[in-house]
């Protein structure tokens, strides 16, 4: 049976519910997953696909439950702040999200999980070793890993470029998502459930307010605003539209709605560094690959490297940051680390800093890739003061770059890295 029409906060405790139901294979469930980042992007797209789904499944659906999962445990969420920030205008707390820690070690039944995945299409880490036999789906934004099966039954195998994987998500429930606006189930439906039918049209367009501002928050920072160059696409522009008409739809949420002001909102938030550590910056946007024996891992930071370097401490060493870089690299046993930066210049413009950390095994690897991306990213040698480009006893390799083509995010600079290692 269908969920109903409900608040996020009432889907999210169902959810969980479920979810502990599910592990002695007592019930069938959905997984929506977003990647191992776990950013505003992987928490937005599968927040909105399990919700929509939950209420309205496909008649030959696997299971009527489909759970949002965030790929972090819970401690990973005060990393986060712009998730405390966009889970406000959706009257939720970020401890109501569902996190690794609500997961169990293993199913009793595995095979009652079919994995959905969201911004990403291939199962990495500890989850992809356990479950990536149990895919049914992906709508990603991201290059094809042809991991997922072509065959996905009742749901979607998505994969196309654009700005963010949010887009993607609103455009194909928008449809589902229309025809159970406004709409209630019967009473006695609702009962089944433990809940009261809601017949107020008015709290159901508060609702969708609500959840079409958190989608939105994810869409304006991965496109700056539809502002950044080479990311916004058709697609992004649509959804923003749709989702801003779900607010103008609520009489008391369009009254205060500005998406500038929401913008700027919620960048702040997400570049509130002040009370992280380095390595918990550098834990807060990151993937790791593994590929031909090497792995290759990878951090998103919205501050530059010179912002960095203090956070290291440098005052008490002038090695504080090649330090702490040093015993990140080594406690992931990471053969290529990459530090991509982004942030706004003094003087207005949007910037972009490349910094690699090798170890000897990956030298040849990591040659062919700049063979390549010197040219095709318009790399630049840069120098930062307090990190050393010198190489160190263990034979490491470290170089820094201005990234001149600023439209090449992690999207395309990840993909050229793993294909140098594989080849």
């Amino acid at each position: 049976m269908a969920f109903p029409r409900n608040s996020l906060h009432t889907f999210l405790h169902h959810a969980k519910r479920g979810l502990a139901q599910a592990v002695n294979g007592d019930q069938r469930v959905n997984i929506v997953v977003g990647n191992e980042s776990a950013d505003l992007d992987s928490l937005t797209s599968s927040l909105l696909y399990a919700y929509i789904r939950s209420i309205a499944p496909p008649r030959d659906a696997f299971s009527p439950l489909y759970i949002p999962l965030l790929n972090i445990p819970a401690s990973g969420l005060r990393l986060r702040p712009e998730f405390t920030a966009v889970c406000g205008h959706a009257n939720i707390s970020a401890s109501h999200l569902i996190t690794l820690n609500d997961l169990p070690d293993r199913f009793k039944q595995p095979e009652n999980i079919h994995w959905i995945l969201v911004d990403h299409n291939k199962l990495q880490g500890k989850l992809g070793d356990e479950y990536s036999r149990h895919l049914h789906g992906a709508i990603d934004h991201h290059e094809e890993e042809n991991a997922v099966p072509r065959d996905t039954g009742p749901e979607p195998r998505l994969i196309e470029k654009c700005g963010s994987c949010t887009s993607l998500v609103v455009r194909y429930c928008k449809s589902t998502w229309d025809n159970i606006s406004g709409s209630s189930l019967s009473s006695g439906a609702a009962h089944a459930q433990g809940e009261v039918a809601i017949d107020d049209s008015s709290v159901t367009q508060g609702w969708d307010a609500q959840i079409a501002k958190m989608m939105l928050a994810s869409i304006l920072i991965d496109t700056s605003n539809l502002t950044a160059p080479g990311k916004v696409e058709q697609v992004d522009r649509e959804a923003v539209e749709y989702l801003e008409a779900k607010i103008h739809m609520s009489a008391k949420d369009a009254r205060l709605w500005s998406r500038d002001q929401y913008f700027t909102e919620i960048d702040g938030a997400k570049r509130d560094m002040g009370g992280l550590t380095l390595d918990e910056i550098l834990q807060k946007d990151y993937k790791q690959w593994t590929e031909n024996g090497l792995n290759l891992g990878m951090s998103s930071v919205v501050k530059p490297l010179d912002f960095l370097v203090k956070k290291a401490n440098p005052v008490s060493s002038k090695h504080a940051f090649g330090d702490e870089l040093q015993r990140f690299v080594a406690g992931r046993d990471l053969s290529i680390f990459a530090i991509m930066t982004t942030f706004t210049s003094q003087e207005g413009d949007f910037r972009r800093e490349l910094l690699l950390k090798v170890r000897k095994a990956a030298y040849s690897s990591v040659s062919k890739f700049a063979k390549r991306a010197i040219p095709g990213l318009k790399l630049q040698s840069l120098e930062v003061e307090g990190i050393s480009t010198q190489g160190t006893s263990a034979g490491d390799w470290l170089s820094i770059w201005i990234q001149n083509d600023v439209s090449k995010s992690r999207k395309q600079v990840a993909p050229l890295l793993r294909e140098a290692m594989r080849s």
